[in-house]
Parts: C-alpha cells; sequence; structure tokens
C-alpha cells in the first residue's frame, strides 16, 4: 500500500494564511503525460520525506508557454505567461522549482521581461541542495556499481549551465558515471527541443534521438539518466527503437534517488 502523497494547491494554503517555501511547477508533461506523472510523483515523494513547504497551482497552472514562443507564435506567449505571472503574483510567490528544463528556462529567463521575477531552481539542483542541508540522504542501494550515463538537457546545461547537479546526485548513488562522447557544453539534443517535441521530423537521414541513443550505447550503460521529460520520451524511444528495452533503462534523476530510498 503506497503511501498517500501530500501536494496541497496554493490556493488551499492561502485560504489558511500560509505560504509555502517553494512552488513546485509540474509543468503539461508532468502533468498529463504517463511517463512524466512518476517523475512528478518521484519527486513529490522526495519533498514529502524531506519535510519541504511546498504547493503546486493545480488547476491555475498553464503553459509556460514555452512550445509558442519557440515555434514562433510570441503573441501566444505573452500571452500565457501574462495569466501565469499574474496567479503567481497574487500568491506572492518567491521560490519556484520545476522539473521540467523547459519551463526552467522560460520562468527563469523570460518571465522577468514581463513582470515575473522568481527564483527559479530546476530539481536537480534542488536536490542537490537538500542532500547538502543534510535534508534528504542518499545511499547508493540497488544503483551501487551500476553504469550510468547522463544526458545534458539542452535547456538546463547549453542554455543555463547546469552540469554538476545532477552528476553529483549520480556520484551519490556509488553508481558509476559514464560520459557520452557528446557531454556538458558539448551536449547533443535529444530531438525534443524548440517545440519538435509536437511535430514529426523534417526528411534526413536519422532523426536526431536516434543518433543520440546510440551515442548512449556506445558508453554500454545500464541506465540513461536524464533531467527533462522531453528528453525522457526521446530517449526512450530511441532505446525501443534499438530493441534494448531489455536491458536499459531511461530514468529521471529524481525516479533514481526515490528508488535509491524505496520511497
Amino acid at each position: 500500500m503506497e503511501s498517500k502523497l501530500k501536494v496541497p494547491t496554493m490556493a488551499e494554503l492561502f485560504a489558511a494564511g500560509q505560504q509555502p517555501e517553494v512552488l513546485f511547477w509540474v509543468g503539461c508533461a508532468g502533468s498529463f503525460d504517463d511517463r512524466a506523472k512518476k517523475i512528478t510523483k518521484a519527486f513529490v515523494k522526495i519533498l514529502n520525506q524531506a519535510n519541504v513547504s511546498f504547493a503546486v497551482l493545480g488547476t491555475e497552472e498553464s503553459c509556460t508557454g514555452d512550445p509558442a514562443k519557440r515555434s514562433g507564435n510570441e503573441f501566444l506567449f505573452q500571452m500565457q505567461a501574462m495569466t501565469n505571472i499574474e496567479v503567481m503574483n497574487a500568491y506572492e510567490v518567491k521560490k519556484i522549482i520545476t522539473t521540467c528544463p523547459h519551463c526552467f528556462n522560460t520562468l527563469k529567463n523570460e518571465y522577468p521581461g514581463l513582470g515575473g521575477n522568481y527564483e527559479v531552481v530546476h530539481h536537480t539542483q534542488f536536490l542537490k541542495q537538500l542532500l547538502e542541508d543534510a535534508r534528504i540522504s542518499v545511499e547508493g542501494g540497488k544503483f551501487k556499481g551500476k553504469r550510468i550515463t547522463f544526458h545534458d538537457p539542452c535547456y538546463l546545461g547549453r542554455a543555463n549551465g547546469v552540469y554538476e547537479a545532477p552528476r553529483e546526485l549520480i556520484r551519490k548513488l556509488d553508481a558509476e558515471l559514464v560520459e557520452m562522447k557528446n557531454c556538458k557544453k558539448k551536449g547533443l539534443c535529444c530531438g525534443a527541443g524548440g517545440a519538435q517535441m509536437f511535430k514529426e521530423p523534417e526528411k534526413g537521414d536519422k532523426d536526431v534521438n536516434i543518433e543520440r541513443t546510440e551515442q548512449a550505447l556506445e558508453t554500454q550503460p545500464e541506465i540513461i539518466a536524464a533531467a527533462c521529460p522531453f528528453c525522457n520520451t526521446m530517449m526512450t524511444d530511441g532505446v525501443k527503437n534499438k530493441e534494448k528495452e531489455a536491458s536499459i533503462v531511461v530514468m529521471d534523476i529524481a525516479e533514481l534517488i526515490a528508488n535509491a530510498e524505496d520511497l
């Protein structure tokens, strides 16, 4: 019997006169995509375990506008952004955590120009902080000695320079971190960024996610670690394309930690 997850909404806390430490921005993928929902749950389990006071916007959360902006519809992006900013400013939100680098990048870098000024943190950075503050502890457990390769999400790595937080968490699992030939500043996109997630690829010789999966497979990993729901989908599809799903799993950093701790 799984213990029930505690996920308060901003509206509930606000009505009770409480202000949470952080707003957890779930994002479209984390709310609606069946695979990404598992990442959301894993992260919430860790937040509950660490007694982090957090809340979600629930039905008041709308898309950040990243896909609209990246595909060229600036008008729609600004409408979506302004709606979200009004909601968050009404709740006096100061700090936001998100498991999606697309939401992270947009909230952090695009929202200030429209009146939305928040401290925005990616979940790998937040988990690293929880570890440093001894609010969670991580033992290798079932991942001890496993070969794990980490795929850098474009909007986390090259766009925002966050490379070490996810790697540090993998090392904390006593796992063997093996790097792909394209990593960190030279990372290769999974093929889903810039709203490509929502359309068929253009004609070419090879899909980007297949190229990236081949690079991952060269490291002979047991686990491909991701830190983005889009990357997770693209790498999972790549592993299926290579018929390796029986031997290689694609997991988010939050899932690795939640599973290591048996949350």
